[in-house]
């Protein structure tokens, strides 16, 4: 086996996730995460929203599927976010709870029973699994981990 070498450089860029319908999904990327639009096409059959902060894209929209995400299929699990406190992630709850979204969970949850990190667990419109999560402060609410000594974001 031919050794492989290591880039400490490497990191995520943007992740490109299709969607049905570009306007639903981009005001829910906006509304939810606090997003500013990158850049976008709107014309023809080639419709993309590239959605960031300070003018780099995370987040690209791509309207080129139908139907809802396969949860069961091979290819993306979920796609975490991470904020800075419990605050933030219960902010976002609310905001999530406005527009009907639907929760794995109910509540900010533990990432497993007994740490300190979690969030909430949610779908986007078009079914995608996503997770706004905080790296402390979430033992302190004594909220139950769904999965026990399993990771929570790895199994709904």
């Amino acid at each position: 086996m031919t050794e492989v070498a290591i880039h400490p450089s490497v990191r995520t860029g943007h992740i490109g996730l299709n969607v049905t319908d570009l306007d639903r999904s981009r005001a829910f990327y906006q509304r939810v995460l606090g997003f500013e639009l990158v850049s976008e096409g709107t014309e023809g059959a080639h419709r993309f929203a590239f959605l960031g902060r300070d003018g780099q894209p995370l987040v690209t929209l791509w309207q080129q599927s139908e139907g809802v995400f396969a949860t069961g299929a091979p290819g993306l699990h979920h796609l975490s976010f991470q904020v800075d406190g419990v605050a933030e992630v219960r902010e976002i709850e609310r905001v999530l709870r406005e527009l009907g979204a639907e929760f794995a969970y109910e509540g900010v949850v533990p990432h497993r029973e007994g740490a300190d990190s979690g969030g909430v667990f949610f779908t986007d419109p078009d079914g995608i699994r996503l997770e706004v999560f905080t790296p402390r402060g979430v033992h302190a609410h004594d909220a139950a981990a769904p999965n026990g000594s399993a990771p929570t974001c790895g199994f709904f």
